[in-house]
């Protein structure tokens, strides 16, 4: 079991940038891919970024260029920084690790862009 508790969220101008975290905790995280989904309303759930233990990237179409995923393993946290925010974005972001079958998520940090 591994749980994911996702904080950063809130409210933002365009243009504006934030800095999501996911903690993560249980049965060796550090051995997971993490990465961050986004949802929207009515939309389905799609990648923004994953990473795996190696440092290994990789980016969603959706917010290429304009967010950097990291992680630090020693913590146990994966990091989401987001520039260039547009209202677009706005959506409820998930903390997710995989590893093989298993799968995990957080229950979601709420992004809101707007003026």
């Amino acid at each position: 079991q591994v749980q994911l508790v996702e904080s950063g969220g809130g409210l933002v101008q365009p243009g504006g940038s934030l800095r999501l975290s996911c903690a993560a905790s249980g049965n060796s995280p550090s051995r997971y891919i993490l990465g961050w989904y986004r949802q929207a309303p009515g939309k389905q759930r799609e990648l923004v970024a994953g990473i795996f233990g190696s440092g290994l990237r990789t980016y969603g179409d959706s917010m290429k260029g304009r967010v950097t995923i990291s992680r630090d393993n020693a913590e146990n946290t994966v990091y989401l920084q987001m520039n260039s925010l547009k209202p677009e974005d706005t959506a409820a972001y998930y903390c997710n690790a995989r590893r093989g079958n298993d799968e995990y998520w957080g229950q979601g940090t709420q992004v809101t862009v707007s003026s």
